[in-house]
């Protein structure tokens, strides 16, 4: 039996860059994904994102346009382990308008949430003002949906040297 995946994308449309996650969905929704595949789009729907992430999926992909210290533009991949002890620990960045992922851990785990891995995929943004994608971050979704694509096929994500995020067959 396969295992069940999640892919949903926070943000909001209407902060610039934090669209990039609802980009890369709509473009994932016209790929050719595993049954086992459930894709979502959250926005800024953050108790349907917790409560989507209760329906035991063995994997969610989380997709965000949040900073992580690059380039604008540049991918980023964080497999965090639910089950590690450090996961509650684990915050990729501020958020001041939204929980982390350590904080979203620790809550779908007092929920009861029994996914055992969240793979956060995300993209430097370079604005967070504005309507629609930067240049930089509008030529990442092509990438983000082929990494995302590969990770659903059961391909582990992995950083190259430069700094680079891509997804390499395990």
């Amino acid at each position: 039996m396969r295992p069940r995946v999640l892919v949903t994308g926070v943000g909001t449309l209407l902060r610039g860059d934090e669209g990039f996650a609802l980009e890369v969905v709509q473009r994932l929704a016209e790929q050719r994904l595993p049954a086992w595949v459930q894709l979502a789009d959250h926005g800024i729907g953050r108790s349907r994102l917790q409560h989507d992430m209760l329906g035991d999926y063995d994997t969610t992909v989380l997709v965000d346009g949040t900073p992580h210290g690059g380039a604008p533009g540049r991918l980023w991949v964080a497999d965090l382990d639910l089950l590690a002890p450090e996961a509650e620990t684990n915050v990729l960045g501020p958020r001041p308008h939204r929980l982390t992922p350590a904080a979203e851990l620790t809550l779908l785990r007092l929920l009861g949430g029994d996914a055992s891995r969240l793979v956060v995929v995300g993209c430097e943004p370079r604005t967070t003002t504005g309507v629609g994608l930067s240049t930089d971050v509008h030529a990442a979704v092509d990438d983000a949906v082929t990494l995302i694509t590969e990770l659903v096929w059961g391909a582990p994500a992995t950083v190259d040297s430069g700094g680079s995020t891509t997804a390499r067959p395990g």
